[in-house]
């Protein structure tokens, strides 16, 4: 059996991954998609 903590947290972790899905298909990135601008220092 579950505990109550174990619960929440599987909760917790399912509401921010369904928030991250639905991120990235608004913006249209794929799964493990590198970002197309570079990082860059300014120095």
């Amino acid at each position: 059996m579950k505990k109550p903590d174990a619960d929440l947290l599987s909760e917790m972790i399912g509401f921010a991954v369904e928030r991250l899905v639905e991120l990235g298909t608004i913006t249209g990135a794929a799964m493990g998609e590198e970002p197309l601008r570079t990082t860059e220092c300014n120095g």
